[in-house]
């Protein structure tokens, strides 16, 4: 079983079959979980930005799949499986750039359609698609963190940590498992307007971690590069063509 260091998560499962989000509009002021209970009410969350991050989204998305087949659990099965397809793609809907909500709901589709629409099953398939985010992302900081020489300065943009993901995350995994390596002598990072994932998650997350973090200005970031001798910009990025760019 894959763990991370980090004590908290974008969301979690109830036992009693609800989906809970931190609500990310809040943060830093407060943290505020949002209890959900039908896949409408996610597809909001998504829209409106109570969760983000491609990983994190398509989790969400995969659990409003579960609460859909709760919420219709009792009809007969073709009207359910009706009722759950127009769950599915208020769902899609939600965010049409998102390229793991479309992997997770492609994978949730495959399972309602071998299940039945057993929400046991389904559950199984999202909590699946959580822990493999989860151990991606530890593998992918290990690997990445390896490669940072000692005494390194690292700048990063934008938020790409556990609050986007499944947990530990991407681009902020790495620099996590670097600095608890002692790779990093300096983490920087920009407010990233108009948002602001920078200065209120990605600063939220290093100082919830007690990891040491400087924040700039989007518009410093050039200065900065110069003048503290970063040695590694490590970034999310929505899209990996097959060579890599």
């Amino acid at each position: 079983m894959h763990t991370s260091d980090d004590d908290f998560r974008a969301l979690r499962w109830l036992p009693a079959g609800r989906l809970e989000l931190l609500d990310q509009r809040a943060l830093p002021e407060r943290e505020n979980w949002l209890r959900l209970d039908s896949a409408p009410q996610v597809a909001t969350a998504i829209r409106d930005m109570a969760v983000r991050g491609a990983p994190a989204i398509g989790i969400a998305a995969a659990y409003g799949v579960v609460l859909s087949a709760l919420a219709h659990a009792g009809q007969p099965q073709p009207e359910r499986r009706a009722a759950m397809d127009a769950d599915l793609a208020v769902l899609a809907a939600a965010r049409p750039t998102a390229v793991n909500l479309f992997h997770a709901l492609a994978r949730m589709r495959v399972r309602l359609a071998a299940c039945r629409g057993d929400p046991a099953l389904l559950l199984a398939e999202a909590q699946a698609i959580e822990s493999e985010d989860l151990a991606r992302n530890l593998a992918m900081a290990e690997a990445g963190a390896a490669l940072i020489e000692p005494g390194s300065a690292v700048l990063t943009h934008c938020n790409t940590g556990s609050l986007a993901t499944g947990g530990h995350g991407t681009a902020l995994g790495v620099i996590r498992t670097a600095w608890q390596a002692g790779r990093l002598s300096r983490i920087f990072a920009t407010e990233t307007r108009p948002w602001l994932q920078g200065a209120r998650l990605t600063a939220w997350e290093l100082a919830r971690d007690r990891i040491p973090v400087t924040l700039i200005a989007d518009s410093a970031a050039a200065s900065v590069m110069q003048d503290a001798a970063i040695r590694w910009v490590i970034v999310g990025a929505d899209r990996i063509a097959a060579n890599g760019d």
